[in-house]
């Protein structure tokens, strides 16, 4: 008996020093293991149209104002700051093309990600942890459905497809409030500021935004359906599984940014 207290004691000191690990462990298999589940039923029929259909209007089309807003007040802030800080060197001329690679290489596709992970990263974690609780999920396998296929493809698919447009609008109009706050009202030449960006706005950075947008749309879908597909313990459950959503996607998205970063510009 006294052997057996010690080598119980040191059983329970050693799980609560590897439990959390395993436990992480065991969460990121299970997000792969969904994951590749539904890239597979994503290319298998029947395809579910509407379903997408639906996902692109709810993750792009509703996300529209909000990134837009957004967007807008990035880029007149990041020119104000840029001019005001320029202008000790009287080169206040290169805001424009400082401003539209901020935008296009970081900026857009990053703060895009997290308006869209805000809105509807977790909207999607909570509405799917509601049928997981309330066992529509369930009923769905019950009548020969897959619920991956039905639920889970078709928002991967629409968040990848979207966040690459949301990136474009972002810069769009976060160019159009940096040259209203630049030109119109801290009086930058024009000219200059457009021939700026024609000069060092390259098509490389145009596609650097958009891989990063397509990866972090892949990761807000992932995390966020994960957590709501494997979402229990009543309405408390759905909500620390939104939770989760958001903080893990909002995380991601940062990591791999620096990840991408280094990779493209090498």
């Amino acid at each position: 008996m006294e052997d057996q207290a010690p080598r119980e004691e040191g059983e329970s000191v050693l799980d609560a020093l590897l439990g959390p690990i395993f436990d992480w462990l065991d969460a990121i298999g299970r997000v792969l293991m969904l994951t590749f589940e539904t890239l597979w039923w994503m290319v298998r029929p029947r395809y579910r149209v509407m379903q997408l259909l639906d996902a692109m209007d709810f993750i792009g089309v509703q996300s529209l104002f909000i990134v837009a807003l957004t967007g807008t007040f990035s880029g007149m802030v990041l020119a104000l700051q840029t001019v005001n800080s320029l202008r000790t060197f009287s080169a206040e001329g290169v805001v424009g093309s400082i401003v539209a690679i901020s935008l296009t290489r970081e900026i857009s596709p990053v703060f895009s990600a997290l308006m869209v992970t805000a809105r509807a990263g977790s909207a999607m974690a909570a509405e799917l942890g509601n049928m997981r609780v309330t066992e529509q999920i369930d009923a769905l396998t019950t009548m020969g459905v897959s619920p991956v296929q039905y639920l889970l493809s078709p928002r991967l698919l629409s968040c990848v497809l979207m966040l690459p447009l949301l990136c474009i609008i972002y810069t769009c109009v976060g160019m159009a409030g940096s040259y209203l706050v630049a030109v119109q009202w801290l009086s930058v030449d024009p000219g200059i500021f457009i021939s700026n960006i024609e000069k060092y706005l390259v098509p490389k950075d145009f596609w650097m935004g958009e891989i990063k947008a397509a990866v972090f749309g892949f990761l807000i879908s992932t995390i966020s359906c994960a957590q709501g597909f494997y979402a229990s313990g009543g309405a408390k459950g759905v909500g620390e599984a939104t939770t989760r959503a958001v903080v893990q996607s909002a995380v991601a998205i940062l990591i791999a940014n620096y990840v991408l970063t280094s990779w493209m510009t090498l």
